[in-house]
């Protein structure tokens, strides 16, 4: 299989050495940096880098767009612009809206793989930063079925677990899940070295200090491995996160303000020392949590339901996406032509009895004709 890769970064990278590893496949890559692509081939992430982006993903089967968000929506443009008609183009970025409401090509399925580290480059590239990891698809309703089906294969080979939902419940569970602990992580800091700066001068701190303002007078005292986890985020590299933070702030502020509500909530519980309401809050957030983990590592067994569908647009994305609004998740996926392609076959596995069987309903009431394998 022949892959391009632009954007030669840490993700980039990540995707050249599985794509070799996992899939044997042919990758070239290309970057605005002639440095970056020459340490791509050495670190062999790349069999060959473009002397161009056209050159890149002129023969490409599937494309991985991994620019910053800011810039995603040109930068796809330009790829689609250079690709093949039978190319499948996805992108990485952590929000989606931006670009999937500025593309509007059959071709392109937006993703975003919830791996990376604190680490950034393609010096810090592995092939393994995937495996086990959701990778987030959100197709429009106008994809491309056999490239979708591609795509959603080539992430599973990849290691990856690909979930499908629409750019806007992307986002908005990202700003619950990412981009507000990336707050909350650089809130906390800011607010542990105010804190010393206060103690080291023996007065309060200015209102508008931020970590990295000023430089304590000493040192930060030792920290216990709860404030470590909570921070390890903080202060992720602003090349990127800016773009993030501005890009979602409309989903980023609605969960700031549910958050400043919950702190306003504990705090009036503090200032009434009322042990029942504390107690009732610490409790209710070890549920939550309880409920978040199990639903996180949910499985069962494989079931799988074949679906017969016209031959018609879109038709593939579209049921994906009523699958993933109902709550059920594709595992895998296997898309079988008739001969004179007027209809074909969508082979689909999904995990547990009760997600196959709300499946099997939400299908067979759209009017498809569907039956367990």
């Amino acid at each position: 299989m022949r892959i391009a890769i632009v954007g030669v970064g840490l993700i980039g990278g990540s995707i050249g050495l599985a794509a070799r590893a996992r899939l044997g496949a042919e990758v070239s890559g290309w970057s605005r940096s002639r440095s970056t692509l020459d340490r791509a081939l050495e670190l062999d992430v790349l069999d060959r880098a473009g002397a161009s982006l056209a050159d890149a993903v002129g023969d490409a089967e599937a494309v991985f767009v991994c620019a910053p968000v800011g810039v995603l929506p040109e930068v796809v443009a330009d790829v689609l612009a250079a690709a093949p008609e039978d190319c499948v183009v996805t992108d990485a970025g952590s929000t989606k809206r931006s670009v999937v409401e500025a593309i509007d090509d059959p071709r392109f399925v937006g993703g975003h793989p919830l791996a990376g580290a604190e680490t950034a480059g393609v010096e810090h590239a592995r092939a393994d930063l995937f495996q086990d990891a959701t990778w987030y698809l959100t197709p429009t309703r106008g994809a491309t079925g056999l490239l979708f089906e591609r795509l959603h294969r080539l992430i599973r080979e990849l290691g990856a677990r690909p979930t499908t939902v629409d750019a806007a419940t992307h986002d908005t569970l990202l700003a619950a899940v990412s981009h507000l602990p990336h707050v909350f992580a650089n809130v906390l800091v800011a607010q542990a070295a105010s804190a010393l700066a206060e103690e080291s001068t023996g007065g309060p701190a200015s209102a508008g200090h931020v970590a990295g303002s000023g430089t304590p007078s000493k040192q930060l005292p030792a920290t216990g491995p709860s404030f470590r986890d909570a921070t390890r985020v903080a202060g992720a590299n602003s090349a990127i996160w800016t773009d993030i933070y501005l890009a979602n702030r409309d989903a980023l502020v609605e969960q700031l303000d549910g958050a400043i509500a919950r702190l306003g909530t504990v705090r009036a519980a503090l200032t009434a020392a009322d042990p029942d309401a504390v107690t009732a809050w610490n409790d209710a957030a070890r549920e939550d949590r309880r409920l978040l983990l199990e639903a996180q590592l949910a499985g069962g067994p494989l079931h799988e339901l074949r679906v017969s569908v016209p031959n018609e647009p879109g038709i593939v994305a579209t049921l994906a996406l009523e699958l993933a609004r109902a709550g059920v998740n594709i595992t895998d996926m296997a898309l079988y032509p008739a001969p004179d392609h007027s209809e074909g076959v969508v082979a689909l596995w999904i995990a547990g009895d009760e997600p196959a069987q709300r499946a099997l309903a939400l299908v067979a009431d759209r009017g498809y004709p569907v039956a367990r394998a």
